[in-house]
């Protein structure tokens, strides 16, 4: 009991010390004081020009001889005059001029040896034509790789089977025909429109002989193609 009076004791005196001293309002407030300092504003410094001296140069003596520190002499005296031409300036003046690069001229008859001894024309000029000159040979006299009155193909990144139908008529008429055709992954042609740009005859005997002939054309399987692939084929027609 003695401990708890003593704690209240002296929580009571803080509280009456800080009534009397912490919470005081001085009213009116204290004139504020301060520290006046005074900067002395220096004038501003005339800028300084000193006036030098001008460069000395040697006056110029161009009547005089010019003379080396040191002659340039050869070691070896020569017994008679320079007998060579004087080295002039050209129409350019004192500029270099390069010289283009030269063309060099390339000997056909080394990269090829034997071309020069083998005789092509002769295998054209034969009579008869030999085992060797059948169709698909390069100097074969036959029609092979001339496609200009053969039904053509044209189809992005694919290739016909066998070889394209030849359509059947008998109208005696002449032109050309290009069908337009759908083409699905397994290479069958699904859907043919004859009469496409580049058809020179508008006959439509011919162009239902063209159709007929384009849906039996067979293309190679191709699982990267799109599921319906477009292209043409063109027939040509000529006179029976």
């Amino acid at each position: 009991m003695i401990g708890v009076s003593l704690a209240a004791s002296f929580h009571i005196l803080l509280g009456v010390l800080f009534f009397n001293t912490g919470f005081n309002v001085i009213y009116p407030p204290p004139p504020e004081t301060g520290i006046e300092v005074d900067f002395e504003l220096e004038p501003p410094k005339p800028i300084q020009v000193r006036s030098g001296h001008e460069p000395r140069t040697i006056r110029p003596t161009p009547q005089e001889e010019i003379r080396l520190v040191q002659r340039s002499e050869s070691s070896i005296t020569g017994s008679g005059a320079n007998r060579g031409a004087e080295s002039t300036m050209g129409e350019s003046g004192d500029v270099d001029v390069y010289e283009p690069p030269r063309q060099v001229v390339i000997d056909r008859r080394a990269l090829f040896p034997s071309a020069s001894n083998s005789d092509s024309i002769a295998p054209q000029k034969a009579t008869n034509e030999s085992n060797e000159m059948r169709a698909g040979h390069a100097e074969g006299n036959t029609r092979t790789g001339s496609v200009e009155n053969e039904p053509q193909a044209r189809l992005a990144g694919r290739s016909v089977v066998g070889s394209l139908p030849e359509p059947e008529y008998k109208v005696n008429k002449s032109g050309r025909v290009v069908v337009r055709i759908s083409v699905d992954q397994y290479g069958s042609v699904v859907s043919a429109t004859p009469g496409a740009t580049g058809t020179t005859v508008q006959d439509k005997t011919l162009w239902e002989a063209a159709k007929k002939a384009a849906l039996k054309a067979k293309f190679n399987l191709s699982s990267n193609a799109p599921a319906v692939q477009e292209g043409t084929i063109t027939y040509v027609f000529k006179l029976q």
